[in-house]
């Protein structure tokens, strides 16, 4: 005969078994047991962890369900429902579709919540609030991996889909989704204007230069489901539509229509692109070219043609003051010619000028002398 006696304390349940079979369940308190001939063994439960998770659960669920009733705190549930465990009023768990569980009675106030999420992916409001008040807390609710929770900022909206179909649009805010029975993911979408460059094209013109130019747009969405529904990456299409436009724009000319008309690179681009844009809910908002370099040969070219240009631009300004400065002197000289007068005072302001230049002047014979060139000057 074996004699034991058992003490469980009173934040404690134990498990009596007999020869490894469920006895019963042993509560606060000393317990003497008595065997004859079976092996008797209890194995202790603190009730500070209420989840009964043992190998005899399945066992306790089909065969002993008044110890169940009695003991334990039961959740059943189906394939399409959730769980929302809470103790002491507080959400600590997220239970997946399917689950079994128990949990001890006695000593915390465990509560399960039983959601049907059959007809629907989007986690209610009221719930979504609690789960993101939930992370601010030190201990953080388990299995939240099954749910996606989204936060859409003021100046975006997010892209619903379930299982890799569009579903609808997310206006700002808090939302939250179900991920157990679904394959749920958010796309946000930026509505502001955004920046795209187009770096580094090496392109021939018409007449065999390579150029390497660098292109700057802004785009914008007009209709975001109808951009995603169309284009699996609408940046990555706006992209290779502005380098098929940029190759026809400079492709078609030469490299001194380009030089005479930079905008036309604009124009053609933006006109090429903006219709295909239209069409897959884009919109082209501007575009520039930031940069056109040259091979390093076609500059020094470049440097000796527009020098030449420079040069016969001075000669021909140069000339042309030249022929004005020799037609004036001639207009003056016929004019000295009729009238003595004006010779006379011509000959006095030259007489004037030259007289600012000298410090003293001695004259000879008078101002006849002086005009007649016979003057001594010291």
């Amino acid at each position: 005969m074996n004699f034991n006696r058992i003490t469980i304390r009173k934040n404690e349940r134990g498990l009596l078994l007999r020869n490894g079979d469920f006895e019963r369940v042993l509560h606060a308190g000393t317990h003497n047991l008595f065997s004859a001939f079976d092996k008797l063994s209890v194995q202790r439960f603190n009730l500070e962890q209420p989840e009964f998770a043992h190998e005899l659960l399945d066992y306790l669920l089909a065969q002993e369900p008044e110890v169940v009733a009695r003991e334990f705190l039961r959740v059943e549930l189906s394939e399409n429902q959730v769980g929302l465990r809470s103790e002491s009023g507080v959400l600590v768990e997220i239970l997946r579709p399917g689950s079994r569980r128990l949990y001890w009675k006695g000593l915390i106030d465990v509560q399960a919540e039983v959601i049907d999420i059959a007809d629907t992916v989007e986690v209610p409001q009221a719930l979504n609030s609690r789960l993101l008040q939930m992370q601010s807390r030190q201990r953080i609710a388990t299995a939240l991996h099954g749910v996606l929770q989204i936060q859409v900022p003021d100046h975006g909206v997010g892209i619903l889909r379930v299982d890799g179909k569009v579903i609808g649009l997310l206006d700002t805010g808090a939302h939250a989704f179900w991920k157990f029975s679904h394959v749920v993911s958010v796309d946000v979408v930026d509505l502001r204007l955004q920046a795209m460059e187009v770096s580094g094209q090496e392109i021939l013109t018409r007449d065999k230069v390579a150029l390497r130019l660098n292109l700057s747009a802004t785009w914008r969405y007009v209709d975001v489901l109808k951009a995603h529904r169309e284009l699996s990456s609408p940046a990555d299409y706006l992209y290779r539509e502005l380098q098929l436009a940029l190759r026809a724009a400079v492709g078609t000319r030469t490299l001194d229509e380009l030089l005479e008309n930079k905008t036309v690179i604009d124009e053609v681009v933006i006109r090429q692109v903006q219709a295909r844009l239209t069409e897959n809910g884009l919109s082209l908002e501007g575009v520039g070219v930031k940069d056109i370099v040259l091979p390093g040969d076609m500059k020094t070219i470049l440097a000796r043609v527009v020098e030449a240009g420079k040069t016969a631009e001075a000669n021909v300004i140069r000339r042309r003051e030249e022929t004005a400065a020799t037609r004036s002197l001639l207009n003056t000289a016929k004019v000295m010619e009729d009238n003595p007068v004006a010779l006379r005072l011509k000959e006095l302001e030259t007489l004037e000028r030259v007289a600012e230049r000298i410090d003293r002047i001695s004259v000879f014979g008078g101002l006849d002398q002086v005009l007649n060139g016979l003057v001594k000057l010291n």
